[in-house]
């Protein structure tokens, strides 16, 4: 009886994609604020984009031009509605850049796999009562006259910009970074448009009103320990009014891109890692 050969047929399955990664900074920075993460990701394999805010990093516009936050947070709104409809990002915000994860959480839902605050303003609505204010923005009075303000619309109104001043940086932004970062923040900081920042009133979208899938999006809180500008208590109480499904704990000044990165890097891929996107 002839041997009848049996062919194996091997099942081929899909190499699933690594996530995206997509980067917003605070107020004042820039997407340069990123390259040791964005480094650090991209000889990992991972797919990353640093977002520039406008009048941020080596966007042209000026910060006393903006009024309103969607014209600040414009940059992140065009990548999301220009992105496949069929690919999911992880939005990664920090500081100020909290508000513009939330933001995107509420219009573009389905296009976020996870969101990522580190040492960032979570609330859920943005800064709609006094109680989000006193949560979310950090108070620097005890230090002083911290900041330097513009008064792009006349000193009658309230200040346009404001960025803090250069003999601050250090002490508030960056006690635990190298020298070096604190010396290229000083060549690429910007005055961050603060009138544009306290708009952030974060309402629901008409079209995505009545839906749940922005409370599907999983959030993840990285609590930055050390923080002089984001202090502790403020990221706690953020965390207790809008619990997110993992917080991890980071021994960092407010800048843990400079100061932490590796443990940063660690737990953003962890962070990955628990919404199965790795």
């Amino acid at each position: 009886m002839a041997e009848e050969n049996q062919e194996e047929t091997l099942e081929l399955k899909p190499i699933r994609k690594p996530p995206h990664f997509v980067l917003i900074h605070g107020m004042s920075l820039g997407s340069w604020c990123w390259y040791k993460i964005k480094c650090l990701m991209e000889v990992s394999g991972f797919d990353v984009t640093c977002i520039d805010l406008k009048s941020s990093g080596i966007d042209s516009s000026s910060a006393d031009s903006l009024t309103s936050f969607d014209q600040y947070n414009q940059p992140l709104i065009d990548f999301l509605s220009s992105s496949p409809e069929e690919e999911q990002v992880i939005l990664v915000g920090h500081s100020a850049g909290g508000l513009s994860v939330t933001s995107a959480i509420q219009r573009f839902p389905k296009k976020i796999c996870l969101a990522v605050y580190i040492g960032a303003s979570m609330l859920k609505y943005g800064l709609q009562t006094d109680e989000d204010m006193k949560d979310g923005v950090p108070e620097l009075s005890e230090h002083g006259d911290v900041y330097e303000l513009s008064f792009g619309l006349g000193t009658e109104n309230p200040p346009t910009s404001a960025i803090i001043k250069h003999e601050f940086r250090r002490k508030l932004l960056y006690h635990m970074s190298p020298q070096q970062e604190c010396s290229l923040a000083a060549l690429m900081m910007r005055p961050a448009p603060i009138l544009a920042l306290t708009t952030a009133k974060l309402e629901e979208e008409e079209e995505t009103k009545g839906e749940e899938d922005k409370e599907h999006v999983p959030r993840v809180y990285i609590k930055t320990l050390h923080d002089r500008v984001m202090k502790p208590e403020q990221q706690e109480a953020m965390i207790r009014r809008w619990p997110p499904s993992q917080v991890y704990e980071l021994d960092s000044d407010h800048s843990p891109f400079f100061s932490n990165p590796f443990v940063l890097f660690g737990l953003l891929i962890k962070a990955a890692v628990s919404v199965g996107s790795i």
